[in-house]
């Protein structure tokens, strides 16, 4: 017998062995439960004992019977108890039973409907009662009365303290249960005062703005957040006080997080009710999505015009070298060559056209940062005259770091920032790279230079393709594609200019690479057997011991019944309804290092949900590919 079952049956026995009898009825006047007092007090039957009899089908019963004396009208008689017990008010009554014995009636409402009464055999009281009357004789009737209305009384308020008080209780309940919902949620849920004082806050407000006070309850709003985000929020929670509901993003300075902020006017207390969330990776998600959405509409838009562009400079080309065959005049010659440098040159323009709208997609793998800016530098350096010189330094330590970077994509817009700031110091000057850590959020890479700085003009069109100061010399992509690596990030990048010349600021999301998987068991989940065959071979060479599954659920039994899994490595569709992504979460936080795998485009919904639980190694992958990720071969 479960423990439930034994309390059951413990609690049903105790019951049976009280002297009072007992019933409980719910809102439909349905019986929930009785004691075998109840049967035996009114010598009833099994039927009118069960749980779920009717009561009015009780009361007719006993009225046939006798048990309430002569009734004329046994419906209008029934009907009347019956609209008495649906009232559910506490109350307390008297009366005397066919067999000449007395019994007191005690009814209770319950909080949920229904109500509890409590039969008692008073008979022995009724005749002391009767005796202390007959014998007491300077007893005078109104005192008597006035005693028994005030004991009817006391009675109907213990009724109700004890309705209050099981209320009480469930409204106590009910508030623990809230409030654990509250914390739980990974977002700040508040209510703010018509004063812009906080009156109720769960305990995510630093979690979601660092920074931010942990215990705001009975502060004002500005102490709360301080000066950057409460001049943000403030007019909207005046616009709030005033009845209009409001939905806003903005970023979080102290931070560098992008928040979302919803407010909700409480019309009852005229103050606001706060709904914040930290939105930093959909925002850099977003970011990514709305550039390649861009780049796929250019690219669109460029290939139709790349292509009659692209014979007519095969025209041109083929005419002028013809000519070149004929005996031209001295000076045609010149002319020839220039028109066939200049439409190659054009040709060379169309390539670059080509790199910077086609769908290139950004790929991520573990990157040392250490060994990425040593290796840089001395890329940078061989293209600096003997003038110019590149110096690189970090804040806040991030050189041991290990990130996930695609470090091709990084390199590239590195070196055209590097290069335009040669063209800047004009032979002579300085060049410096500063890498930061911003709020363990972002990493920034900062290319700042000694010459002469950005005009007006250039720093308003500075990332506009085909725009340059160089004339002739320039083709105005450079910048542009830094600003594509930058979005197609989730980043950005800013032009200003510095305490000297320009300076140029290309900020990454800050991803660390996971952790170097020691060689163990690990879980293959994979439902094409020639890829699992591939890749078990790939992770045996790298020392692993394999198991394989092909589907979620022979995944999850396999983990239940080895606790020692050292790597999770699964597909993102497999066999059956669930993925990998159901795998890992039903794996849940305590799982062992786990990787996604899949050739699923990034704009796809099941891509993006998957990024935010795990690293995602694209397909087609190689072994090495894989022990980057791994941690196994981590490259530069």
């Amino acid at each position: 017998m479960s423990t439930l079952s034994n309390n059951q049956a413990m609690t049903m026995a105790g019951l049976n062995l009280i002297q009072q009898a007992l019933t409980i009825y719910d809102s439909d006047l349905r019986l929930v439960l009785s004691n075998e007092r109840f049967r035996q007090m009114f010598a009833l039957p099994d039927w009118v004992v069960a749980p779920g009899a009717d009561f009015a089908a009780t009361i007719r019963y006993l009225t046939e019977r006798g048990e309430y004396g002569a009734v004329d009208d046994v419906d209008a008689f029934v009907k009347e108890r019956v609209d008495l017990a649906r009232a559910f008010e506490a109350h307390y009554l008297e009366r005397q039973m066919g067999n000449g014995r007395w019994i007191s009636v005690e009814g209770s409402p319950l909080p949920n409907g229904g109500w509890v009464a409590v039969y008692t055999d008073i008979t022995g009281s009724k005749r002391q009662e009767e005796l202390l009357r007959t014998r007491s004789e300077t007893l005078s009737d109104q005192l008597l009365t006035r005693a028994e209305e005030l004991a009817s009384t006391n009675r109907e308020l213990e009724a109700t303290v004890t309705a209050l008080e099981e209320a009480k209780r469930q409204l106590t309940a009910m508030e623990a249960r809230t409030r654990l919902t509250t914390e739980m949620m990974p977002a700040h849920i508040a209510h703010v005062s018509a004063e812009k004082v906080y009156t109720f806050s769960n305990r995510r407000v630093s979690s979601v703005m660092p920074g931010s006070m942990a215990d705001p309850v009975g502060h004002h709003a500005c102490e709360v957040l301080g000066p950057q985000p409460y001049s943000v929020i403030s007019p909207h929670l005046e616009r709030g006080f005033a009845g209009k509901p409001s939905v806003f993003e903005f970023n979080h300075e102290p931070s560098s997080r992008r928040i979302r902020v919803a407010l909700t006017p409480d019309g009852s207390t005229g103050g606001v009710y706060i709904l914040s969330m930290d939105i930093t990776e959909e925002t850099q998600t977003r970011a990514t999505l709305q550039q390649t959405r861009r780049r796929e509409l250019a690219a669109q838009m460029v290939s139709g015009l790349a292509h009659d562009f692209s014979n007519l400079l095969t025209i041109v080309l083929g005419s002028q070298s013809r000519l070149l065959g004929f005996d031209l005049p001295p000076k045609a010659d010149a002319l020839v060559g220039a028109t066939i440098t200049a439409a190659r040159r054009g040709g060379d323009l169309l390539n670059r056209i080509a790199d910077m709208t086609g769908l290139r997609d950004l790929h991520p793998l573990p990157t040392r940062l250490s060994s990425f800016l040593t290796e840089f530098q001395t890329l940078a350096e061989t293209t600096l005259p003997e003038g110019v010189s590149l110096e690189i330094t970090q804040t806040n330590k991030p050189y041991g770091l290990t990130l996930m970077l695609d470090a091709g994509s990084l390199r590239d817009s590195l070196l055209n920032l590097i290069l335009n700031a040669r063209d800047a110091c004009n032979g002579t000057g300085k060049i410096a790279l500063t890498v930061t850590l911003v709020q363990n959020t972002w990493i920034d890479f900062i290319v700042s230079d000694t010459g002469p700085g950005f005009s007006e003009h250039a720093l308003a069109k500075v990332f506009d393709p085909f725009f340059t100061t160089k004339g002739d010399n320039g083709s105005g992509l450079g910048l542009a594609m830094v600003y594509d690596m930058a979005k197609l990030s989730g980043g950005r990048v800013q032009a200003r200019n510095g305490p000297v010349g320009a300076e140029v600021s290309l900020r990454l999301p800050l991803r660390l690479a996971p952790a170097p998987v020691a060689p163990g068991l690990a879980l293959l989940v994979e439902d094409n057997p020639l890829i699992r065959t591939d890749v078990r071979e790939m992770l045996i060479a790298q020392g692993h011991t394999v198991i394989e599954a092909t589907s979620t659920e022979e995944a999850l039994l396999l983990a239940q019944d080895l606790p020692d899994i050292a790597l999770v490595l699964s597909d993102i569709s497999l066999e059956g309804e669930a993925t990998g992504i159901d795998l890992l979460e039903r794996l849940g936080e305590n799982r062992p290092p786990s990787f996604l795998m899949t050739s699923l485009p990034e704009t796809d919904p099941l891509f993006q949900r998957a990024v935010l639980l795990a690293p995602v190694v694209r397909k087609p992958f190689t072994a090495e590919t894989l022990n980057s990720y791994l941690g196994s071969d981590i490259p530069s």
